[in-house]
């Protein structure tokens, strides 16, 4: 079967739009209507005048393009799509957690579950957590989660000290100091360009720390021609697409130099896509309470986006 034919043919007959992340696979991200970052997809899906949205991505950024379109057929490709970040915020233990931090508020990555941004004043992406949590009063008392990494990077450039919940990705999480210096030392002329999901080690060792936009856009403007990339390495397909003329290399996952993928994105695939649409399943579903609840932090994240005019 020609699977970009059928979901083309599809996607018209249904009124639908394909949103993709930047981890997807490269045949997927070339089908995509848009591809972005957690806010640039976060954004279209509350600006779509589609019937039905086919997220290619994972279960949280699915559950985002559900609470801001309760009307509308939301749909990903492979429900066991998760995210190691997100699951590493259990509700239950987040609630209890949240119990010794009563006076202070809570400013959540996007990359959690419904439950924990029902919980949450405010909504945050890796391109705009800097700027939103420096919209807020120095002595603003702040809980940040899930991401630790992420939390401990916005501290350091903002001077805060936020309350930090214990949670990682795992495919940023596991790159190592000993990696890239092996990789700068054999590349002395390429830039470290890093995700600030990565550990503190990491990041000290870059020479540009952004989003997956901001390291694309970066990547595409610098003068330089050689970039060791620390994120996943989905990414890579964008940057060479627009700079074909310069190398990439990507920083391994483990010392055999396995690619740093990172599992759950690539659980989707084009013949996934394709019966998402023809089917219109598995569809995501969430309680009418859930999504009035996660709904304002995220709606507060897009208003203040476009306030500070991180978004236009």
């Amino acid at each position: 079967m020609d699977f970009i034919k059928e979901i083309n043919r599809l996607r018209k007959e249904k009124n639908a739009i394909i949103l993709a992340h930047f981890y997807q696979v490269p045949e997927i991200q070339d089908i995509a209507d848009f591809v972005g970052d957690s806010l640039g997809l976060a954004q279209k899906a509350a600006n779509t005048d589609a019937d039905m949205i086919v997220f290619a991505g994972v279960h949280f950024m699915a559950e985002t393009a559900k609470i801001l379109n309760p009307d509308k057929l939301v749909v990903l490709p492979d429900l066991e799509a998760g995210c190691s970040l997100a699951d590493s915020c259990p509700p239950d233990r987040f609630g209890d957690f949240l119990k010794n931090y009563p006076d202070h508020i809570v400013i959540s990555y996007i990359n959690c579950s419904a439950e924990i941004k029902t919980m949450s004043d405010l909504i945050c992406t890796s391109g705009n957590a800097v700027e939103l949590v420096e919209s807020f009063p120095k002595e603003q008392k702040i809980v940040f989660a899930p991401d630790k990494n992420l939390g401990d990077y916005i501290n350091k450039k903002t001077g805060r000290s936020m309350v930090l919940w214990d949670g990682t990705c795992e495919v940023h999480d596991i790159l190592s100091t000993e990696a890239i210096i092996g990789l700068k030392t054999d590349n002395p002329d390429a830039e470290l360009i890093a995700h600030p999901e990565c550990k503190a080690a990491v990041l000290a060792l870059a020479d540009f720390v952004g989003s997956t936009t901001a390291l694309l856009n970066y990547s595409r403007t610098s003068k330089s021609e050689k970039f060791i990339v620390a994120t996943e390495s989905g990414i890579l397909h964008q940057m060479q697409r627009l700079s074909p003329e310069k190398t990439f290399l990507i920083v391994p996952s483990d010392e055999t130099c396995n690619c740093n993928d990172c599992p759950y994105m690539k659980l989707n695939t084009l013949e996934k896509l394709y019966l998402a649409l023809k089917n219109e399943k598995p569809s995501i579903e969430l309680a009418s309470e859930v999504i009035e609840a996660a709904k304002k932090p995220i709606e507060k994240m897009l208003s203040l986006s476009l306030e500070l005019g991180l978004i236009k």
